[in-house]
């Protein structure tokens, strides 16, 4: 059966790749997605800063749900039904991207968002069937098959899974799910620690399942780890300069790598080999050693920066 794609939505497949570059493809910058393996906060973090999760688990027909949903949506809020059948995950991406202010979300996104901003929640989800920016994206990533199936309604045997998403908006932690009618608020939290208020959350939907039950995924959208690390990179590389600047200043020589390895080494004994940090001001009260022992752990966290 021939079918016109254009004006459809085809099943893309669930991965982070795949994902991060859907999001480059509506030309959004700085992001990533990435997936999670476990809900403990030492792996969470360390993909800090985190905009928001996208969860995927197995629907229900008959799932009660009786948590209150916000009916009357605040502009600020974008939250779209979910109308359309294969495209609920890219519909997850867009339920963070567009809440998001601190996202560069390219010309095309922008103002897709301001133009649906005063929309009730089933036209923004009819604006999203009808974007071609967002329609081509979802569509590009279409698998390869030998012959074009014709969709049918899934059936109540059927496995069906579907995408939710987790972000924080103006000081409160939000369920964005399409099929839901409504946004639904899981508290206040604070900006940085959104994430500690998530985890309960997956974490009870996860146990409503039988044990046998392990079909689940989630996934974040984080900043760029590479632009992450150059900055990290740089803020280091500033404070290393500065170090040997302050050294210099003193009038003391720097120290040849076996002397600083010898003052690293005498240093790690007595447990003091922390990085010393540097403010402005602070040159009369630094000593040479402490100094020394800056410029080598800095020299430490840059590899191929040699003293």
């Amino acid at each position: 059966v021939v079918t016109d794609m254009a004006n459809n939505w085809c099943t893309i497949e669930s991965d982070p790749g795949v994902f991060t570059e859907l999001i480059q493809e509506m030309g959004v910058q700085g992001c990533q997605v990435e997936e999670l393996y476990s809900l403990d906060k030492e792996s969470m973090d360390a993909y800090r800063p985190v905009y928001g999760l996208i969860f995927l688990f197995k629907w229900r027909s008959n799932e009660r749900d009786d948590r209150p949903v916000e009916k009357e949506t605040s502009p600020d809020i974008f939250y779209a039904d979910q109308v359309i059948n294969n495209a609920c995950a890219t519909q997850a991406i867009l339920s963070i991207l567009l809440n998001r202010p601190d996202i560069d979300l390219g010309p095309e996104l922008t103002n897709f968002k301001t133009f649906t901003q005063e929309f009730p929640s089933h036209l923004k989800g009819l604006a999203i069937n009808n974007s071609d920016l967002v329609r081509k994206a979802h569509n590009s990533f279409a698998r390869a098959e030998p012959f074009v199936v014709e969709s049918r309604t899934a059936k109540e045997d059927d496995d069906v899974y579907h995408f939710i998403s987790y972000v924080p908006i103006k000081g409160k932690l939000y369920e964005l799910d399409g099929l839901k009618g409504g946004p639904i608020c899981l508290g206040e939290v604070e900006s940085e620690d959104w994430l500690d208020a998530a985890r309960p959350e997956i974490q009870k939907r996860i146990e409503q399942y039988s044990n046998k039950e392990i079909r689940f995924n989630l996934m974040a959208i984080i900043r760029n780890r590479a632009e992450v690390l150059q900055e990290q990179q740089a803020a280091l590389e500033k404070e290393r300069e500065r170090a040997i600047g302050l050294v210099q200043s003193r009038g003391s020589a720097l120290p040849s790598n076996d002397e600083l390895e010898g003052i690293l080494e005498s240093a790690r004994a007595a447990g003091t080999a922390d990085v010393v940090h540097v403010e402005p001001g602070m040159e009369a009260t630094v000593t040479p050693e402490q100094l020394f022992i800056l410029l080598g752990t800095l020299n430490e966290r840059l590899p191929g920066n040699p003293a």
